[in-house]
C-alpha cells in the first residue's frame, strides 16, 4: 500500500493515469458505447471508386432512357471530384454499355449547367423531393437532425473529458506543492572514523556466533540489509537484518524516519521485529501506534541498544553512529546516516 501511495504522489504517474482514463472514457465509453458513430444514408461521394463507377454506369443507363441532362449532371456532382476520371475509365472500357450512350452522357451532362430547381406540386401518395439543408439526397429530415445533433455533441463531450483530465492533473500537482520538499543541505563534515566492534558481555555462557555492521546513507532508497546466521560448524541457524520501515514527505530521495530490525530463527515459528524510530516519529502518536503493529518502537540515539530473542537465538543491536538530515521541517524527522552493529549469540 505504501508503494502504491508513493507512486500516486509522482506527478508524471498521475498525468499518465489521467491520460489513460480520459482516453478510455472518451474513446471506449463515449465513442464506442454511449454515442458510437453510425454511418447512415451515405452519399455516392463516400463510396469506394469501384462502387462510384457502378453508380455512374447506372446514371448513364438512366440518361439513355430519359434524356434528362439536369439529372445526369446532378448525378455527376454527387460523385464528387473523381467523377471525370471514372467517366474517362468507363469510356475507355464500356463493357456492355453503348459507347455512343456514354459519349452522349458525358456531352450533355458536362456541357449544360443544372437549372435551378423549382418547387413541384406533390401529387397525392407521392413523397416530397424537398430536402433539409445539410442533409444528403434521400435523407429524411429526422435522420438529418439526429446526425447533426450527434456531430455537434461529440466535440463538446471530448472537450469536457479533456478538461476533466487536465483538472485532475492540476489538483494532484497542487497537492504535491502543498507539501514542499527540500533536498538535504550538503554539510561539510569530517569523514566518519572507522567503527570498531564493541566488546559485549555475553548474555549466555558462550561467545557470539555472528557479528555484523550495516550502514544506511540517505539516497539509498532500496536499503534492506540481511545477514545469514551460521553455527561455527557452518549449519544455518537463521537470519537477521535491517530495512526501511517508514518514510515522511514526498519526493526523492526518500526521507526515512523509521527502520525495522528483525531476527529470524529457523527453529521458531515467527520473526521477531523492533522498530528503530526518529525522535519526530517516536513523538508522533499516530506514527508510533501505526508502527507498533510491526514491532516494539524504540527511539534512536547514539549508543542505544535493542535486544531481540527467539527460541534459540539472542540478538543485540547497537546504534553505533547516526545523524539527522537537514533542509526542511520538522526537525529530527529523517535520517541522514545510521550505522548499526548486530551481534548474535546462541540461546540455551
Amino acid at each position: 500500500m505504501d508503494a502504491v501511495r508513493e507512486q500516486v504522489n509522482k506527478p508524471w504517474v498521475v498525468g499518465a493515469v489521467a491520460f489513460v482514463v480520459g482516453l478510455l472514457i472518451g474513446l471506449v465509453v463515449l465513442g464506442w458505447w454511449l454515442w458510437p458513430v453510425q454511418w447512415t444514408d451515405a452519399g455516392p461521394s463516400d463510396l469506394r471508386p469501384e462502387f462510384q463507377e457502378i453508380y455512374l454506369r447506372m446514371a448513364i443507363d438512366s440518361f439513355t432512357q430519359h434524356q434528362d441532362a439536369a439529372e445526369a449532371q446532378q448525378r455527376i456532382a454527387e460523385v464528387g471530384p473523381n467523377a471525370q476520371q471514372i467517366l474517362t475509365d468507363i469510356q475507355a472500357d464500356p463493357q456492355k454499355q453503348d459507347p455512343q450512350s456514354i459519349q452522349a452522357f458525358m456531352l450533355f451532362a458536362g456541357g449544360q449547367p443544372v437549372p435551378p430547381t423549382t418547387p413541384q406540386a406533390v401529387t397525392p401518395g407521392a413523397t416530397s423531393a424537398v430536402t433539409t439543408p445539410g442533409a444528403t439526397p434521400g435523407e429524411t429530415p429526422e435522420a438529418a437532425g439526429t446526425t447533426s445533433l450527434a456531430r455537434r455533441l461529440l466535440p463538446w463531450m471530448c472537450l469536457i473529458t479533456l478538461l476533466l483530465a487536465g483538472a485532475l492533473v492540476v489538483v494532484f500537482l497542487l497537492r504535491n506543492r502543498a507539501v514542499p520538499f527540500k533536498l538535504p543541505q550538503v554539510r561539510k563534515e569530517k569523514p566518519p572514523q572507522p567503527v570498531e566492534y564493541a566488546e559485549y558481555p555475553p548474555p549466555v555462557e558462550a561467545p557470539p556466533i555472528s557479528q555484523f555492521m550495516t550502514t544506511y546513507q540517505i539516497g539509498n532508497d532500496l536499503y534492506d540489509d540481511s545477514f545469514s546466521i551460521d553455527s561455527p560448524a557452518g549449519e544455518f541457524l537463521g537470519e537477521c537484518g535491517v530495512g526501511i520501515s517508514e518514510t515522511v514527505g514526498v519526493g526523492e530521495p526518500k526521507r526515512v524516519t523509521a527502520f525495522e530490525v528483525w531476527l529470524f530463527d529457523k527453529n521458531d515459528i515467527q520473526t521477531v521485529t523492533q522498530v528503530l524510530m526518529s525522535q519526530y516519529a517516536f513523538n508522533d502518536e499516530a506514527i508510533r501506534q501505526r508502527l507498533a503493529a510491526k514491532g516494539e518502537p524504540i527511539p534512536a540515539e547514539p549508543g542505544r541498544e535493542m535486544v531481540l530473542e527467539t527460541a534459540t537465538l539472542h540478538l543485540q543491536a547497537r546504534v553505533v553512529d547516526m545523524s539527522y538530515g537537514a533542509g526542511g521541517p520538522p526537525a529530527d524527522s529523517f535520517f541522514d546516516r545510521l550505522t548499526l552493529e548486530l551481534v548474535v549469540w546462541p540461546k540455551t
